[in-house]
């Protein structure tokens, strides 16, 4: 017998024991991680609470990335959905991913920002100036990549206390760490509607780009895009708890119907045109003497 090698039964029991092992470890730092967070009170108001329906104060002003002042008002109300982003310019990571992830879904559209809908990114940070504004719009213009779209994607800044009335009408709270001197966030993406109502809530950091479009297309009203894309939103509806966009298999069955019935109708129709044919072929017009 060689010495130094664990049997067959022996290796399973230590296989299993530090399986268990490890589990338990993951799952005392998990409680650990809990236990901190729910010890910082501010930490607990972090999250989203949908607010779906409800309009924005278009009224609070801010600073684009021209230096000029403005209020949220002036990009909306001209019949475009809207693209909302609350993010911080100089963050680590999060925001980075945020933005990221809606200019790769952006990418691949059909649409221009500026001519079927608008995006708009505003800073929760009150110490960030539109010169950052304007070099992250640049970095993201130059990613996107279509022309035209320098006047559609707005990238604002302004006070703390205009940021957050927008935030806490959408329902995305947040909590800055002095600590660490960063802010902690969720990640989502807002949609909403040519008037300022809150449409739809896409969460995550990546987005897939039938999500965004059906997002942008229901809450244009069916105001942009095509026929087909107007069908393809008619078969899909938004799933709470998948997070996103899912067939909706009653009103494909529905359009399955109807075009069985028109294939059949014509169908029917050809037959009837051949059997009308043939008839008068076969019994010719008399002649008259």
């Amino acid at each position: 017998m060689k010495t130094g090698v664990l049997s067959q039964p022996k290796r399973r029991q230590f296989l299993s024991g530090f399986g268990l092992a490890l589990m338990v470890m993951l799952s005392w730092n998990a409680v650990r991680a809990q236990v901190a967070l729910d010890s910082v009170p501010e930490m607990k108001g972090v999250g989203i609470t949908e607010h779906l329906g409800s309009r924005i104060p278009t009224d609070l002003k801010f600073t684009d990335d021209h230096g000029r002042n403005v209020t949220l008002g002036e990009y909306f109300g001209d019949g475009k959905p809207v693209v909302l982003d609350l993010v911080y310019y100089d963050c680590p990571m999060l925001c980075t991913y945020v933005l990221n992830g809606v200019t790769t879904a952006a990418k691949q559209l059909p649409w221009t920002p500026g001519k079927e809908y608008r995006l708009v990114t505003i800073s929760i940070n009150p110490r960030e100036h539109a010169d950052l504004a304007a070099a992250k719009k640049a970095i993201y213009l130059h990613e996107l990549g279509k022309p035209g779209a320098e006047s559609g994607w707005s990238f604002l800044v302004g006070d703390s206390t205009q940021s957050r009335a927008l935030a806490d009408a959408l329902g995305w709270q947040y909590y800055y760490d002095a600590k660490i001197k960063e802010y902690v966030h969720t990640a989502a993406t807002f949609v909403l509607t040519p008037n300022g109502t809150i449409s739809r809530y896409l969460y995550g950091i990546e987005y897939k780009p039938q999500d965004l479009k059906l997002a942008l297309l229901e809450a244009s009203e069916g105001k942009i895009g095509n026929t087909i894309d107007k069908l393809v939103l008619y078969c899909f509806h938004y799933d709470p708890n998948a997070k996103g966009y899912v067939l909706f298999a009653q009103n494909v069955m529905k359009i399955g119907g109807a075009v069985a019935v028109v294939v059949l109708g014509l169908f029917l129709l050809l037959l009837w045109r051949r059997e009308r044919k043939s008839h008068s072929g076969a019994f010719p017009a008399l002649k008259p003497r």
